[in-house]
């Protein structure tokens, strides 16, 4: 390596050794300089056309490679099998067609021989003694229709009203609807929510596919729709807060969101969908609430008098919250695992050979695949929170004691600016809060329950790029927060819009009328969608 010697003190006075030590530190600088640039050259690389998943491939302990490695173990030291080899219990998947469900409506169509092929050669007629039935899946395409509401009225032909000190004309009064005066019923706006929030198709899309049926709606209309809709679920949003507020964990993350026509804001300005997961485990919650800033402020005014957990990535607007009395702030796993496994991905090719050696960005992952081990034992063994919080104490807790040995072992050996040491560096900044879990058999070890519920508006986002205006921003995080938490409690998102779009005009707006309609509070059957036509 070429040392620039300019940076050397201008000094031929300094000792011989004195210089040569100089010149090896400039060196050990740039190397660890070349090996940061060379380890973001491969990041870069495998964010454009690497594998997105983070499983690591299983291992056998017993399978030699194939190329002799450095750093593979030698063959004297592979244990030999027992005799006797134990395999766990195990379901085995079915093969073939999975049968159709059984409530779907059934046509039968029969085929039946002519009259002349039921005759045998001998001359008798043949007798049926079976049938074999085989189904096919067939798709309606979508009907629309038109809902008449014929209103009768009454008048008095004897007195004309002249004795009747009330109207003179009665008619029945007009049926409740959720945006007084439109022309939309329930069925239709649930099919336009669920279509663009669930099932990402922007307004626009739906424009055109009204078309082809023959009507036309436009997305201005249907714009106007869905924020007239939210403003009428306002109450549940409500009461779906309170529901989170009560504990005993709230996981946040947030993403970001370009909303236009903000004021005093540029169209290209940032805005942020922020996520809270809680709730109890039977009866999660998820809600969604557009904040034009992602300030820690704005979950500081949302955990206004919270006692409890709550778990969060490192972002440094979290940081403030778990200073606050009566709440217990939780890191999250993932987030340092995914930090080691990018080590794992973008690792240097060892001597162009087709096998990496195992190093310590590997060793780093066994210490979080145990952890994660004892929590696919907990939900194999379906344990309840006192016996999950036992368990960690004794397997979890030895395994976090010896991660911690070897990362404060390793961290002074390891570059600070790479990839590895980055890792070691996040993960024992976090400790104290990535060590919660293990106090409460209630808790997560990661933040993947909001990261999954924050999923589903990233891919919409995708679709409808922007939202066209604050309402707009705010009538998705109203919908969002209704099929998200509506899924997460076994409900069908089209069948439980529509019974709240239905139930709700003519609800008392009580807050125990209100908590009748909350997902949480549905029978599935009650919502089932009847499939026969």
């Amino acid at each position: 390596m070429n040392v620039d010697l300019n940076s050397l003190p201008d000094d031929a006075s300094l000792p011989k050794d004195i210089v040569i030590s100089l010149v090896d530190a400039v060196e050990v600088k740039y190397r660890e300089k070349i090996h940061y640039l060379e380890e973001q050259i491969r990041v870069f690389k495998n964010e454009l056309f690497g594998r997105t998943s983070e499983k690591l491939p299983e291992s056998n302990p017993y399978q030699l490679p194939l190329v002799d490695i450095d750093d593979a173990p030698a063959h004297d030291t592979i244990q030999p099998a027992d005799d006797t080899i134990v395999v766990p219990a195990h379901r085995r998947r079915k093969k073939g067609r999975k049968p159709l469900p059984k409530d779907l409506p059934r046509i039968d169509i029969i085929h039946d021989l002519r009259e002349d092929e039921k005759r045998c050669g001998c001359g008798a007629r043949l007798s049926r003694i079976g049938e074999d039935i085989s189904e096919q899946l067939d798709y309606v395409p979508a009907k629309v229709r038109v809902e008449r509401h014929i209103r009768y009225k009454y008048a008095c032909k004897n007195c004309e009203g002249v004795e009747d000190d009330g109207p003179t004309v009665r008619i029945a009064p007009p049926p409740a609807q959720l945006i007084p005066k439109s022309n939309a019923t329930a069925g239709l706006l649930a099919h336009i929510v669920v279509a663009k929030f669930a099932d990402a198709m922007p307004l626009y899309r739906q424009e055109k596919v009204f078309k082809r049926l023959g009507i036309y709606l436009s997305r201005a209309v249907m714009a106007k729709w869905m924020v007239q809709a939210a403003r009428q679920c306002a109450g549940l949003i409500e009461l779906l807060q309170a529901e989170i507020r009560g504990g005993p964990l709230i996981n946040i993350d947030e993403s970001p969101l370009q909303v236009l026509k903000e004021a005093g804001r540029a169209n290209t300005t940032q805005s942020y969908m922020w996520v809270y997961c809680g709730g109890d485990l039977e009866h999660p919650v998820l809600l969604y609430q557009y904040h034009p800033t992602r300030s820690g402020k704005v979950a500081l005014d949302f955990l206004s008098g919270y006692q409890g957990y709550i778990q969060t990535d490192d972002f440094a607007g979290y940081n403030h919250l778990g200073q606050q009395m009566g709440i217990v702030h939780l890191g999250c796993w993932a987030h340092a695992r995914r930090k080691f496994f990018k080590v794992v991905q973008v690792r240097k090719k060892h001597r162009s050979r087709r096998v990496n050696p195992k190093g310590l960005a590997d060793q780093g992952l066994g210490y979080i695949g145990k952890l994660y081990r004892v929590e696919k034992e907990a939900i194999q063994l379906e344990l309840n929170p006192n016996q999950i919080y036992q368990l960690r104490q004794e397997k979890s807790k030895p395994v976090l004691e010896s991660f911690k040995d070897w990362l404060t072992t390793n961290q002074p050996l390891t570059p600070p600016t790479g990839l590895l040491g980055q890792a070691i560096r996040y993960t024992l900044s976090n400790w104290n809060k990535l060590i919660v879990y293990i106090e409460d058999g209630r808790l997560r070890p990661d933040n993947n329950r909001v990261e999954n519920a924050i999923r589903p508006f990233v891919v919409g986002r995708k679709n409808w790029l922007f939202a066209g205006s604050p309402d707009g921003a705010r009538a998705s995080a109203t919908f969002f927060s209704l099929i998200e938490t509506a899924r997460a409690n076994g409900l069908e998102p089209y069948g439980y819009l529509r019974h709240l779009f239905e139930k709700l005009p003519v609800t008392q707006q009580t807050e125990q009328g209100l908590k009748t309609l909350l997902p949480l509070n549905i029978d599935p059957d009650l919502i089932a969608i009847d499939r026969c036509d």
